[in-house]
């Protein structure tokens, strides 16, 4: 069976993670939260939300993407 290296590599850091830690769960994330705190501002900006998305109507008009106008049937 192939296996992916990278998939491989993130397994085998999360068992050295969990090892170091033996395996308790919230020991890991106390570590992770410090780690955390420790890194001050985010290092990327969150995204402010904007407010509810336009409605798109879908009527006689729509065209799939990459079709030509010919292709779509007049309104009716």
């Amino acid at each position: 069976m192939w296996e992916d290296p990278i998939v491989a590599a993130v397994h085998r850091t999360r068992e050295k993670l969990a090892a170091a830690f033996n395996f308790d769960v919230k020991a890991i994330f106390a570590d992770l939260r410090k780690r955390q705190a420790a890194l001050g501002e985010r290092p990327v900006p969150q995204k402010k939300h904007a407010g509810p998305t336009a409605k798109v109507e879908l009527g006689s008009s729509f065209r799939s993407p990459g079709s030509s106008p010919s292709e779509v049937a007049p309104p009716t």
